[in-house]
């Protein structure tokens, strides 16, 4: 008697589908969460940069429009790009 004409052979080919998407989810699981929390860490760099190079514009249109003079330089910027860690905390609470 032939194994494909055996009372097991559609619980084998049951268990082996269902352990192949098994597999298959749990590695797309894991790798979309690992670029989830790289492009996290991307976005978080980028509104930084985004926030700081806003001071930067803010302190010089201040400085064009005679509002602001040497001792604001950097002011803004450094403001701003705190600002992200304030922003996360208070999303937390």
């Amino acid at each position: 008697m032939s194994f494909t004409r055996s009372p097991l052979y559609p619980l084998f080919n049951l268990l082996t589908n269902l352990t192949a998407i098994g597999g298959a989810t749990y590695y797309l699981q894991t790798w979309h969460k690992f670029n989830y929390e790289e492009h996290e860490a991307r976005m978080d760099e980028l509104e930084g940069t985004l926030r700081g190079h806003i001071g930067l514009i803010e302190e010089s249109l201040d400085r064009l429009e005679g509002k602001g003079g040497e001792e604001d330089r950097g002011k803004k910027m450094n403001e701003y790009y705190g600002k992200r860690g304030r922003d996360e905390k208070r999303e937390k609470n």
